[in-house]
């Protein structure tokens, strides 16, 4: 087997896509539930509404794995903060606050968890302003949920063949622990994590992409193939491409999740602008592929070519089935978090 069908394998069998192909369940039994209206889709980073002022409210919601919440107490609070302000910036949003519903079988492992929550709320400047507390439970959970606002949104279903696939990652921090959580965050100068963020509202409000994630669990790859299938186009994909650390093996940082970390879906006329706006930021923003009309998903390394997925073979948030003309932000648009 070659390496790059080592790669194609270790992604499609990665324990991060397994549990973004859970989304489909839901995709599939809240199917009847009440519409917020007939431009209603599911599949974005967070629910938009639209203010009658023009503006748009952004609200998404993360959820924790029990181990993950028992065994790193406070860097699983402070993620709860970080990866929601992340959801609200991928979608070119600014944080506004968060609620937290937090569960524990004692009081240090409470603590803990709140204490991590405060740090990143200290750091990303955006305030706790309410929640759930129970200290009385036979494990740890944990789920945040944020609110922030819009002049501009950028979405999953807006990626169109002949776009070009960009990424950026901050590469200026290291691995937490012995898992794949690449942590440029907690040790980095405050204003530095709030003027990077700043970043993904000026690519929404000046129009340099047309569709955006930020990269989850599921990896670079991962995340890509999520916002290709809302957007019901394929690509082809370098994934050595993807701005990288020295040393890590592609195959460990293609399953990577990243505390910022970004993939979009830019016009050719865009691409030297988006370089420009993260270089100016000394953020690495690469090309990584290009997007296509068909429905499969194709990763090339030097002479090698090989099938990561085809969306008419296999869903994977089950996203296909949505309708992308008619994607348009009405009154109260809700695009479902993921």
């Amino acid at each position: 087997m070659s390496g790059l069908q080592t790669l194609v394998q270790t992604i499609r069998e990665s324990k991060g896509m397994a549990h973004k192909k859970d989304i489909a369940i839901a995709m599939g039994a809240l199917a009847g539930a009440q519409p917020c209206d007939s431009s209603c889709l599911v599949g974005d980073d967070c629910a938009v509404f639209k203010s009658a002022d023009g503006s748009y409210l952004l609200f998404a919601i993360e959820g924790f794995m029990n181990e993950f919440v028992q065994e790193d107490p406070w860097f699983s609070g402070y993620c709860g903060v970080m990866v929601n302000v992340s959801d609200i910036a991928a979608m070119g949003g600014r944080p506004t606050a968060v609620v937290d519903a937090v569960w524990t079988a004692d009081s240090s492992q409470l603590e803990k968890i709140l204490q991590g929550m405060a740090a990143a709320s200290a750091r990303y400047k955006v305030p706790i302003v309410g929640g759930h507390t129970n200290a009385r439970n036979k494990q740890s959970q944990l789920a945040v949920s944020i609110i922030g606002s819009a002049n501009a949104v950028l979405s999953s279903f807006d990626a169109k063949p002949g776009d070009v696939l960009m990424s950026v990652i901050d590469l200026r921090g290291h691995y937490h622990g012995s898992g794949n959580n690449w942590n440029a965050s907690t040790e980095a100068p405050v204003e530095r994590l709030r003027a990077d963020l700043e970043l993904l509202a000026q690519v929404a409000e000046r129009g340099l992409a047309v569709a955006c994630k930020d990269i989850s669990m599921a990896g670079p790859l991962g995340t890509t193939l999520m916002m290709l299938e809302c957007s019901a186009c394929g690509a082809e994909i370098w994934p050595c491409a993807f701005p990288s650390p020295k040393g890590v093996p592609v195959e460990r940082w293609m399953q990577t999740f990243p505390s910022f970390g970004f993939v979009f879906s830019v016009p050719p006329s865009s691409v030297e602008s988006m370089k420009q706006l993260f270089g100016s930021r000394d953020l690495l923003c690469y090309e990584v592929g290009h997007v296509t009309a068909d429905s499969r998903v194709w990763l090339n390394h030097e002479d090698e070519r090989e099938l990561l997925w085809d969306f008419s073979d296999r869903s994977l948030l089950g996203c296909s089935q949505l309708n992308k003309s008619n994607h348009e932000f009405g009154d109260a648009h809700a695009c479902g978090s993921i």
